[in-house]
Order: structure tokens, then sequence, then C-alpha cells
């Protein structure tokens, strides 16, 4: 089967970039120095770089009004634009980390299905999730910390 991953359009935080750290501290969001690996960014699906800059800001990737709807904290890097992937192709980021958490849901936005699994198996398991004709879609999770990471749709 063939899949895509799909990170964070860069529209919605392009206001925040350069802002200063009190209009961001009113949204809740802080801007960190990043000093060693663990600072993914949702819109490259990359691991900022010690040095870099990135926005810790809590988001909703799943809206659905079900008892599944969900809101954890998320990096961006300061001034980063989207990146888009390649049917199949799997994000520095996820390969990373050892573990990710994939839940399946349904149009409605219910989970009807879910599975923590090792990084150099994810491409089976995404293929096992999304055979199934309910899933409408899938939601990677980083396994550690379970913050939201990226959205994933068969092609």
């Amino acid at each position: 089967m063939s899949f895509v991953v799909s990170a964070l359009p860069a529209a919605p935080f392009q206001p925040l970039f350069g802002l200063s750290d009190d209009a961001l501290a009113a949204q809740g969001i802080q801007r960190r120095v990043v000093e060693g690996p663990g600072s993914p960014c949702r819109l490259t699906l990359e691991d900022a770089r010690p040095g870099e800059t990135v926005l810790l800001m809590n988001y909703e990737h799943q809206p659905a009004d079900t008892p599944f709807r969900s809101r954890h904290a998320i990096f961006v890097r300061e001034g980063a634009s989207e990146r888009r992937f390649g049917p199949g192709e799997i994000p520095p980021a996820f390969s990373a980390r050892q573990f990710l958490s994939l839940r399946a849901f349904d149009a409605a936005g219910m989970m009807i299905d879910a599975d923590i699994v090792a990084t150099t198996e994810l491409t089976p398991a995404i293929d096992r999730l999304l055979a199934d004709p309910q899933a409408a879609y899938l939601h990677a999770h980083y396994a550690g910390a379970g913050c939201y990471a990226a959205r994933i749709d068969r092609i």
C-alpha cells in the first residue's frame, strides 16, 4: 500500500516567527534554544540542531468532535518552511527514534486501532493499519513523550 507522511503547514505558524518572548508567552508559547537532540520540528519533521531556536507550544492535532479530540506540545523551528515527503518516504525525525506510536482513525475521528512499533518496522505497520477499509488516516506520535508527530494518509 502506498502512503504519504504530512508535516504541518508553515502558514499558521509564520506570524509567530520573530515575535517577542512576551508576545509569545501571552499565547502560551515558549522560545527555546536547542541544546541537544530531541526537538523534532513539525514543519520539517527533522530534529532541530543545537543552537537553533524552536517555539514550544500546545497544538490541537486531532480536532474531531469525538472523545479522541487531542492537543499536545509540539516544537516548530523558528523560520522553518514546511517540507513535503514523497510516497513511502519516512521523515528523518521518525528514523532518529527507536519507536513510534501509530493511531488509526475513521472518517469521523474515532480511533479504531493503535500500535507501538519499532521504526525499523514502520512501513509494514503503516501498511497494515491503512489496509483496514475503515481507517481514514493515521497519526504518528513519538512513543516516549507521546507528542504528535505527523499525519499519514494512504495514496
